[in-house]
Formats: C-alpha cells, sequence, structure tokens
C-alpha cells in the first residue's frame, strides 16, 4: 500500500521484484531498475482507475489520448548495495528535488521492504528528470498550478551523489 510520510515529506511506493529482475549475480540488474523506478513514477503521478487507489500525487492523466505528454529527459542512478531477491516489496521512496518551469526533478531512494524489522538498507539513489510536453507539438507545456500545489508538499533537497566525480 502506499504510504505517505508526512514528517519526510516522502512518497512510499511499494514496487515487488519479479524473478527476471535478477541478473547472473543473483542480485537486481541494472537496466531492470530503470524499470523498477519508471513502475514507482507511473504510480505515483499518473491518475487511478475507477476502483484503484493511488498518492494524492497521482493527478496525471496517462496515455496519449489526454493530449499531455510526460517524458524522460535524464536519469542517473548511484547503486549503494545489491538488492537481493526478495517477496516483500521494495520501498521506493519519492520526492522532488525541483519543479521547474515545465520539467520536474524526481528522487528516489530504493530501499528494502518495510516490513522487515530493523535499519532499512538504501540499495540506490535515483534521479529523473520528466519534462511534460504536448503530445501534438512535442512542445514543453507548463505545470499547471494544480500540479504545482499538490506536488510542493514533496518538494525536499535533490540527490547529492557521493560517488560523482
Amino acid at each position: 500500500m502506499t504510504d505517505v510520510s508526512a514528517e519526510t515529506g516522502r512518497l512510499h511506493i511499494p514496487i515487488a521484484l519479479r524473478w527476471g529482475d535478477l541478473d547472473a549475480f543473483n542480485h537486481v540488474n541494472n537496466a531492470a531498475m530503470l524499470k523498477l523506478l519508471e513502475e514507482a513514477r507511473v504510480r505515483a503521478f499518473w491518475r487511478p482507475a475507477a476502483g484503484e487507489t493511488a498518492p494524492p500525487t497521482a493527478i496525471l492523466d496517462s496515455g496519449i489520448h489526454s493530449g499531455v505528454l510526460t517524458l524522460v529527459a535524464r536519469q542517473e542512478i548511484e547503486y549503494t548495495a545489491p538488492v537481493p531477491y526478495q517477496r516483500h516489496p521494495l520501498d521506493v521512496q519519492m520526492w522532488f528535488g525541483s519543479l521547474g518551469g515545465s520539467s520536474i526533478e524526481v528522487c528516489y531512494e530504493v530501499c528494502s521492504p518495510r516490513e522487515i524489522p530493523g535499519e532499512q538498507t538504501v540499495y540506490a539513489r535515483a534521479t529523473t528528470i520528466v519534462v511534460k510536453a504536448d503530445a501534438a507539438s512535442g512542445r514543453p507545456l507548463k505545470l499547471s498550478e494544480h500540479e504545482r500545489a499538490t506536488w510542493e508538499p514533496f518538494v525536499g533537497p535533490p540527490i547529492v551523489y557521493v560517488r560523482r566525480r
């Protein structure tokens, strides 16, 4: 179940691993990590269908029929520990590093499951720059006042990558 942490201003999106996410070294493959982040992003920001639950940040209409695209402009991941296969869903913690004119900086910490007692392990930190664009022209669209008002409570410090040169 998606959770919002008021004390940290973060969303907690549970994402289950699939056996196929593992590589020959028995941990989550780097390409699979991008798919896990994508799944968390869709659950956090796309409006739910009838009967589905979603966090309060899920306000974007999905699909090309909406006239709006959300395009990934940039992604960066820093791995801090191998992600082993486990049955409990990972806790993907999300917030915004910034809200731009037509872009959002989505920040993530991919953590061990919340159901397991003890201190959580941070497996990876990541950032995705998403640009809102018009589906017909491909030109950037400004974030609406409603989007800003909904997302501003989740703005926090951006990821600082410790291993960047």
